[in-house]
């Protein structure tokens, strides 16, 4: 600012009142601050009266371009210490308490003892001062648990003791992780959840698939949900469903048939619970291929809404178990060894899940103690292979128009 000119009294009261225009130039703050000192000192602002003191008061408010309270605190500041100056910013921050020796010497601690919880380690920090008396946990003698953790996640503190775990493996005792071994005899199920689609957020109707190894019988449920609350009483009533006593229940690992409501279902009915293993991707596959062979053939992909599942259900009961158990032929697979360990699988005959339970030997002895094997007669004997076809696929017909669906 151009000092070589300071106005008189007079000549500051015309200025304030715009009869004259003073042209002035600040590169900084600390350049007008120096410029109100000077100021204040030149018109000796302390001997000044009360009107004097207002007109040099608004000359370095105009001057300045501060506003009122910092002139203010300014000129307050000149009357108290003689000199105009600047505040240096200080950041706020709490006193130090814990220093980096401190760090350091907890990260010891921690490593001698195996990083134990924080009021562990806080005991031993308290017992080696007061009992042991050493000097050097004085301070730390007096730390709080959620201090240390506190401590413990500073960057000067990983640097001296840093503990890598690796991942830990979810352990889930239940079901063995192995394939069934039925030995030629019925009751050995493969079972998997087939889901009809999502639509604008909401969840379609999953389809249960109980496929048994040997005779290939199938008994398939719907669901609206596949927790637990949901598909134990499907479960149930899908296991009563099969003529022959279920010895063993196999699944992928999903956790809707890995849990403890199915495992203690099936330990009340004394069925051994299998899951498929790691690297084994045809465990499962015999379920898997009636899924695509026969749910989605019938079925097909499209988005069906949840609350049908009692339908479907129906359905299934009332007209799909008579055709794909006694009237619907399947593949039956012959095996060769082919030496090295090696199995090929041929398929060269085809027969219904039927006639397939009546070729394992004592097959009546497998029944379960409500069914007989004259009844299985009758009801493999009510109508043909075709008629069964057409009251199957009369029946889906009728489903799907009633819930706007096209005949897949």
């Amino acid at each position: 600012m151009d000092e070589t000119k300071w106005m008189s009294l007079e000549e500051i009261r015309a200025f304030l009142n715009g009869a004259e225009a003073v042209e002035f130039t600040a590169q900084g703050r600390r350049e007008v601050y120096r410029w109100v000192e000077r100021a204040l000192v030149h018109y000796e602002y302390g001997s000044l009266g009360r009107a004097a003191k207002s007109l040099v008061r608004g000359y370095v408010l105009k001057m300045t371009g501060l506003s009122r309270a910092q002139v203010t605190r300014l000129i307050g500041g000149y009357a108290a210490t003689g000199c105009v100056q600047t505040a240096e910013y200080e950041r706020h921050k709490f006193a130090t308490r814990y220093t980096s020796a401190d760090v350091a010497l907890l990260a010891y601690v921690d490593h001698a003892h195996g990083n134990l919880s924080g009021p562990a380690t806080k005991r031993i920090l308290q017992r080696e001062y007061q009992v042991y008396g050493i000097a050097a946990y004085e301070r730390l003698a007096g730390i709080s648990s959620a201090q240390i953790y506190r401590l413990r996640a500073t960057m000067a503190y990983r640097k001296r003791n840093t503990t890598y775990l690796p991942t830990r493996p979810t352990v889930i005792s239940i079901g063995e992780r192995r394939r069934p071994e039925p030995a030629g005899k019925p009751g050995f199920l493969r079972i998997d959840t087939v889901h009809q689609g999502d639509f604008d957020g909401r969840k379609g109707i999953y389809h249960i698939n109980a496929v048994d190894e040997v005779t290939q019988w199938q008994v398939i449920a719907a669901t609206p949900k596949i927790s637990e609350i949901w598909l134990i009483p499907v479960l149930e009533a899908m296991l009563e469903q099969f003529p022959f006593v279920v010895r063993g229940f196999h699944s992928d690992n999903g956790s809707e048939f890995i849990n403890h409501d199915v495992s203690r279902l099936l330990g009340k009915l004394l069925i051994e619970q299998t899951k498929s293993r790691s690297r084994h991707s045809n465990d499962n596959g015999l379920v898997e291929a009636k899924n695509g062979a026969v749910i989605r053939k019938h079925i097909g992909y499209g988005y069906i809404e949840a609350h049908h599942a009692e339908a479907f259900t129906e359905l299934y009961r009332r007209h799909a178990h008579d055709y794909l158990n006694f009237h619907r032929p399947c593949a039956v697979p012959e095996e060769r060894h082919l030496g090295n360990g090696k199995i090929q699988r041929v398929y060269r005959r085809w027969a219904t899940p039927w006639e397939l339970l009546q070729e394992v030997p004592g097959f009546e002895m497998c029944l379960r103690p409500a069914v007989s094997a004259a009844a299985l007669h009758d009801r493999a004997a009510v109508r043909s292979d075709t008629e069964a076809a057409l009251d199957f696929k009369s029946a889906k017909l009728a489903l799907f128009r009633r819930i706007g669906r096209k005949l897949a």
